[in-house]
């Protein structure tokens, strides 16, 4: 009575679609947080087949259980902690995005390293006054710099090319110190599809990969892509209530004219985010208002007159090229964003892969 569709097709050819749209940089598949809630060992199974150039994740778990469940494809990953196995990973042939002075003193010597620099967005990363520093301990250990990357803010596009500089000049005092970088990579996917000068040597593609859309100020309209997930549950309940009728914890919603309530056994166990106001879900056709609060297990529809039956399918968000609600559209109902949706829908829904 609950299921999550995740079209495997759909990400392939996304991603092929990257691949011919930011060419000649490469196409890092991000699939952190259990790929945005697709299913991690799922999409990299998928996009092994149309060979991946790298995959990224973000800590050192992630990329060893990958390795574990035979994915060969390139992995890198730069969340790394104190105590994280610096030395299984280069074993295990992961990259490893390093961003302080004592993991790259530990770093075993023949690792595939790439530096991050923080150029503004102040979390992970060397700041441009510790790049002596970096470089001292690359030289003195003979480290091999496999590539040097940073993310944008995606705050202004002012902001966002004074982070390009700044990038530019780390670039330039590891130049100039005579360390050769083979990968340099700045943008993510919103950056990417935004300054085709931030390209370089590769670009970093998360959200768009699952074919959703990055900006939260307009349409993605540069190219493409499929939404790879649909989640629908069905009406279990169907009741026949008076004018004044409250629905729901806190009666947040209560019925102006007797209308018909359905029930959906999809609540914020599954995803569903409690403080959602004003969502959608398509029935048969037709865009229905969710009303009153979300439930752990629930959630009410306002049915009004319209044909709706026990065991009618509930569209909760998929595809708007086929008329459904969308992430963002969800997203927009509870003040959050399309990659929260995705990340954290799941909980007992029943998970069925398409196009394998």
């Amino acid at each position: 009575m609950r299921e999550i569709q995740i079209d495997l097709a759909a990400i392939r050819g996304n991603y092929l679609t990257l691949k011919k749209t930011f060419a000649p940089a490469k196409v890092m598949a991000v699939i952190k947080a259990n790929a945005y809630g697709h299913g991690m060992h799922e999409i990299a199974a998928a996009l092994e087949q149309v060979s991946v150039d790298q995959l990224g994740v973000a800590d050192l778990t992630e990329a060893l259980e990958l390795r574990s469940a035979g994915v060969r494809a390139p992995i890198m990953c730069w969340l790394l902690g104190p105590a994280d196995d610096l030395q299984l990973a280069k074993e295990s042939g992961i990259a490893l995005g390093i961003s302080t002075l004592s993991n790259l003193a530990r770093v075993p010597s023949d690792a595939l390293i790439h530096i991050k620099i923080d150029t503004g967005l102040g979390r992970n990363g060397f700041m441009l006054d510790q790049l002596p520093a970096v470089i001292e301990i690359v030289k003195d250990r003979k480290l091999t710099i496999a590539g040097v990357f940073s993310h944008i803010a995606n705050t202004s596009e002012a902001e966002d090319w004074e982070q390009n500089s700044k990038f530019q000049e780390a670039l330039a005092l590891l130049d100039a110190a005579g360390i050769e970088v083979e990968t340099r990579h700045l943008a993510a996917s919103a950056a990417a599809l935004s300054y085709s000068e931030m390209h370089y040597d590769m670009v970093r593609c998360g959200l768009i990969v699952y074919g959703l859309n990055p900006f939260d100020d307009r349409q993605l309209d540069q190219v493409s892509l499929s939404p790879a997930m649909r989640v629908s549950a069905e009406i279990i309940n169907i009741k026949q209530v008076a004018k004044g009728q409250g629905v729901s914890y806190g009666y947040r919603f209560v019925t102006q004219e007797p209308t018909r309530l359905g029930l959906v056994p999809f609540g914020y166990a599954e995803g569903m985010p409690r403080v959602s106001v004003g969502a959608k879900v398509l029935i048969n056709g037709k865009l229905l208002p969710v009303v009153g609060s979300i439930a752990m297990d629930q959630f009410v529809i306002d049915l009004g007159s319209t044909a709706a039956e026990i065991g009618d399918e509930v569209v909760i968000f998929g595809n708007a090229a086929a008329g459904e609600p969308t992430a963002e559209q969800l997203g927009e109902s509870s003040g959050s964003i399309n990659y929260e949706i995705v990340t954290r829908i799941g909980g007992r829904a029943n998970r069925v892969y398409l196009g394998q």
